[in-house]
């Protein structure tokens, strides 16, 4: 359920950028945002949030992230069934009509090259939750534009209902419809501010 993210530095404590520490805007034509969540107890949805900004500090030299923010649109959901989809945005959900947006910012991140951790809070419905994203740093290239180029991919989980998002059917055989935890998984690429 979380996928595609913009993280506002102005409202964190001022973390310290590492000397060698860029501004990386995330490029949300390269970047994937999106969950799995059980479905029917033995089954997965899939699905992407496809409105997204962000910001990421990034040292290549040393493969470390030094924050990271994001905002997504919470009307982009997409699971590729639109009455899924409106049923997700309704109140039931996200209520996107009264909340447009959720939030990531990051707090702590640690490790670097293939073993990064960046503790966060997540925002949803108004609700603010610690989330621990494990990933890596995924290299950098300059494109055919001389533009400079980052990227880095994490996986984390929330349980929905700490966010408010409580709507489930019982099932006659047992379980619900829909389960609890959600798996996140990222992929971004980002472009180096000039």
């Amino acid at each position: 359920m979380l996928k595609k993210l913009t993280l506002l530095l102005s409202s964190l404590p001022l973390l310290a950028t590492g000397a060698g520490a860029e501004v990386y805007n995330i490029d949300p034509a390269h970047t994937q945002i999106h969950f799995t969540i059980p479905h029917l107890v033995a089954f997965k949805v899939r699905g992407n949030f496809n409105d997204f900004t962000g910001t990421v500090d990034i040292d290549t030299q040393a493969k470390q992230l030094t924050s990271a923010q994001a905002v997504i649109k919470t009307a982009s959901i997409d699971t590729r069934n639109t009455q899924r989809d409106e049923h997700l945005r309704s109140g039931d959900f996200f209520a996107v009509n009264e909340y447009p947006e959720l939030t990531f910012k990051s707090k702590k991140i640690t490790g670097s090259g293939d073993n990064i951790t960046v503790v966060g809070d997540l925002t949803i419905k108004n609700v603010t939750k610690e989330v621990v994203l494990k990933g890596g740093f995924a290299g950098t290239a300059i494109d055919p534009w001389g533009n400079k180029r980052a990227g880095f991919e994490a996986n984390g989980e929330i349980d929905r209902k700490d966010f408010g998002l409580n709507w489930n059917k019982a099932l006659e055989a047992g379980g619900f419809l829909v389960g609890d935890k959600v798996e996140i998984g990222l992929e971004v690429e980002a472009v180096a501010q000039q």
